[in-house]
C-alpha cells in the first residue's frame, strides 16, 4: 500500500485537523491521530456540537453552520495555521464551509469518502430519493422530530470487529445538518493542494464513487482510493495517515 504515498516519518512537522462524519465524533480517528502525534505532527479530532462526548448539547437549533462555526473555532483559539484540514463523510460539507471562513489559515484539504459540494448545495442533493425520505420519517417517527437514527457500520462495510463498537459510540444526528443548503463563493479553489480519497470497497448506493469520478482530472484536485469501507480510518488507520500526510506535502 506503500507505492502512492510517501512514510509519516518522511513528512516535516504538520498542523491537522480532523473532522469526524454524522452520528460520528472525534473518537473515530483514534488510530489515525496515534499514528500522525507519534511522528510528531500536531492533531486535533474536535467533536462536532451534539455528537459524542457533546452529545448533550444536541438541540433543534444544531445545523450545519453550527459545525463549521465549531471547527473555526478550533483554529481561532488554537491559533492555527497552515492546518491540514481533513473532512470524512458528512464532514467534507463542514470543511467546505471552514475554508470559506478562514481560507488564510488552510494549507491543504483532503476528503475521506466525503462530500463535496457546489455553492447552494446541501447533502440531501446527493441521496437517492428513497433514503432521503426514509431520513425524514426517521427523524419524525423515532428523533423528536429533527433527529436521524445512525445508520448501521455493517451498512458501510465496515470490519466485523469494529462494527459493534462503532454502533455504540454512534448517536442522532441533527436531519436540519443535511437539509441546509451551502453558500460558498470559491474559496476552496485557493486551496493549492486538494485530496479526495475514495473507499472502493462497499457497495451501492452510496454517493462518493461519481464524485471522485467528477473531481479526476479537475486542476488541483488529487483522486486515490483505498479498498475498504466507508470508514476508512479504522479499517485501513495506516494508509489513511499516509495518504493524508502525502496530500499535505
Amino acid at each position: 500500500m506503500r507505492d502512492y504515498t510517501e512514510s509519516i516519518e518522511a513528512i516535516t512537522m504538520g498542523t491537522f485537523v480532523l473532522v469526524h462524519g454524522a452520528w460520528h465524533g472525534g473518537w473515530c480517528y483514534k488510530r489515525v491521530a496515534r499514528l500522525l502525534r507519534n511522528a510528531g505532527h500536531e492533531v486535533y479530532t474536535p467533536t462536532l456540537t451534539g455528537l459524542g462526548e457533546r452529545s448533550h448539547l444536541m438541540n433543534r437549533a444544531v445545523t450545519l453552520d453550527t459545525h463549521v462555526q465549531d471547527i473555526v473555532n478550533v483554529i481561532r483559539w488554537e491559533e492555527l495555521s497552515e492546518v491540514v484540514l481533513c473532512g470524512h463523510s458528512y464532514g467534507g460539507m463542514v470543511i467546505s464551509g471552514v475554508v470559506e471562513k478562514v481560507p488564510d489559515k488552510i494549507r491543504a484539504l483532503v476528503y475521506l469518502d466525503a462530500f463535496v459540494p457546489d455553492n447552494g448545495q446541501s447533502l440531501m442533493d446527493f441521496l437517492p430519493e428513497d433514503l432521503k425520505a426514509g431520513m425524514v420519517d426517521d427523524a419524525k417517527t423515532n428523533g423528536d422530530g429533527y433527529l436521524m437514527t445512525p445508520i448501521p457500520a455493517a451498512v458501510f462495510n465496515l470490519n466485523q470487529r469494529d462494527a459493534a463498537w462503532v454502533d455504540q459510540m454512534c448517536v442522532k444526528h441533527p436531519l436540519g445538518c443535511f437539509e441546509q443548503k451551502i453558500a460558498l463563493a470559491g474559496a476552496l479553489t485557493r486551496v493549492p493542494r486538494r485530496t479526495y480519497v475514495l473507499a472502493a470497497n462497499w457497495g451501492p448506493p452510496q454517493p462518493f464513487v461519481a464524485i471522485a469520478e467528477r473531481l479526476k482530472g479537475v486542476a488541483g484536485w488529487k483522486v486515490v482510493s483505498l479498498p475498504c469501507g466507508h470508514d476508512l480510518m479504522l479499517d485501513m488507520p495506516r494508509e489513511t495517515a499516509d495518504l493524508i500526510l502525502a496530500a499535505s506535502a
